[in-house]
């Protein structure tokens, strides 16, 4: 089952003089199983959007399905508490999340809540906290006197403990270190291949989910201005930087490269290491004479051609 929206509009404070309009007019698909990174500049709508995935926030006008729940303007609101289960949302900054004083009740405390006995609830936390690569060692320890990469895991595995078929997380990697967020993106990644959820990040870091996301979705002003996959982003960011989205240079490389030796159509490599492997190939293919890219144009030290290679 997926989630589908149509004609979605929110506004905060609908009936009031302050009424400020968040989302207009969205129309979107995801099919189940998908990772979709969700990008955009500060108040585009990014987090707006993903509060409509599981009724915390629901539409002023318009239509969305998420699994097999309908929300409506204008209607009565379905029951939303098995919904809330099956889409579990990790906010920013995880300390919104967490209140007990050890990591196993505050993770056991979704499954209470949703009738598990002490006990499920018990094995559960076990086996979150081991999806997000922490051992039981942290389960009696207090969730505050972690780091911010422990503090995002614990946040995250109080989130599976519930068992969700969708799970949708708000900035994940803000305020951590290149390493963690590494380690984020990649657990997230395992998540989604291994576990079959599917996973909807919104982010302003989209160089740390390219490498991981099949789906994008580009919001602008309270607009979606983009849905499509990574090679339809990569040949849309001319339009999407001009509309004051930040490219990341990733994309800038392969679409240089791209331009320069005619690969538009192929799939976009987007990491340095997938890049040199191909103009390798390319080297190979044409007997080791590849033009080298001006100076100014080549990325990460790529500008020198493999003329005399071997």
């Amino acid at each position: 089952m997926s989630i589908d929206f149509e004609q979605v509009s929110f506004a905060y404070d609908e009936h009031s003089l302050w009424r400020n309009s968040a989302l207009e007019q969205i129309s979107l698909h995801l099919e189940t199983g998908v990772f979709a990174g969700i990008a955009g500049a500060s108040g585009s709508g990014k987090s707006t959007l993903m509060q409509h995935f599981n009724g915390i926030l629901k539409p002023t006008e318009g239509k969305l399905r998420v699994l097999d729940v309908t929300m409506q303007a204008g209607d009565k609101a379905p029951p939303l508490r098995e919904l809330r289960r099956r889409v579990g949302l990790v906010f920013q900054f995880p300390e919104q999340q967490l209140f007990e004083d050890t990591v196993e009740k505050d993770i056991c405390f979704g499954p209470l809540n949703f009738g598990c006995t002490p006990d499920e609830a018990k094995q559960r936390a076990r086996r979150a906290l081991s999806l997000v690569g922490l051992d039981d060692s942290f389960l009696p320890r207090n969730p505050f006197h972690l780091s911010g990469g422990q503090m995002r895991k614990v946040a995250i595995a109080s989130v599976l403990a519930m068992e969700p078929d969708i799970i949708a997380l708000d900035e994940p990697a803000a305020t951590l270190d290149p390493q963690s967020r590494s380690e984020l993106a990649s657990m997230l990644s395992r998540l989604h291949r291994e576990e079959g959820k599917t996973v909807l990040v919104v982010t302003h870091r989209m160089e740390e989910i390219l490498p991981f996301a099949d789906q994008w979705i580009v919001m602008e002003d309270g607009h979606k201005s983009f849905q499509g996959s990574v090679k339809e982003l990569v040949q849309e960011a001319g339009r999407l930087q001009a509309s004051g989205l930040a490219i990341p240079d990733c994309i800038r490389y392969w679409n240089e490269v791209a331009a320069h030796y005619g690969l538009e159509e192929e799939e976009p490599c987007l990491t340095a290491e997938s890049l040199a492997d191909r103009l390798a190939v390319l080297s190979d293919q044409v007997g080791n004479a590849v033009t080298p890219l001006p100076k100014e144009e080549a990325p990460l030290g790529l500008e020198t051609s493999r003329e005399g290679d071997g």
